[in-house]
């Protein structure tokens, strides 16, 4: 009996991961229980086919801590070449009400945010996100964005 366990988890697990064919890279880095304004989160792309699209993803994993209805992101992309584009962003986190928008049946939420489309990569790039976020009036950043305790990226072949 156990062996027959065994073989129908392992059935499970392929089945959960073969799903998702349009994946292509999919990295998470914790922030611990805050995000700091001056951590910036890095990602190393590696070498993808250049004769491909794909459509690229911020992933946010956030709990009630979160104190905000939205989410400001500085993201910078660094092309082999040394070209640097930078991108500032407003991404939608919780409703009217204040309850978090984003995928979870815990406290714990995690939004696929949509960053771009159609994009080619020729060579190794690299993406740096950091946290923007002010309160209402105030200049000064959020120094510590409490709630946010995962950052990621994804990037998908594009259909």
């Amino acid at each position: 009996m156990r062996l027959k366990n065994s073989i129908f988890l392992l059935m499970v697990v392929v089945f959960f991961f073969s799903c998702d064919k349009k994946r292509v890279f999919d990295e998470y880095t914790s922030v611990g229980s805050a995000w700091h304004k001056d951590s910036i989160v890095s990602f190393n792309i590696p070498e993808l086919d250049s004769t491909k699209r794909y459509n690229l993803f911020l992933n946010i994993r956030d709990n009630n801590n979160y104190p905000f209805n939205n989410i400001f992101l500085i993201v910078t992309i660094e092309k082999p070449n040394g070209f640097t584009k930078v991108d500032t962003l407003e991404y939608e986190m919780a409703d009217p009400e204040g309850n978090l928008l984003g995928n979870g049946f815990t406290d714990i939420k995690e939004s696929k945010l949509f960053y771009k489309e159609n994009v080619r990569f020729r060579g190794k790039y690299k993406i740096s996100i950091k946290q923007a976020v002010r309160e209402t009036g105030k200049v000064p950043g959020v120094t510590a964005l409490e709630g946010i305790t995962e950052v990621g990226l994804r990037i998908e072949n594009k259909e």
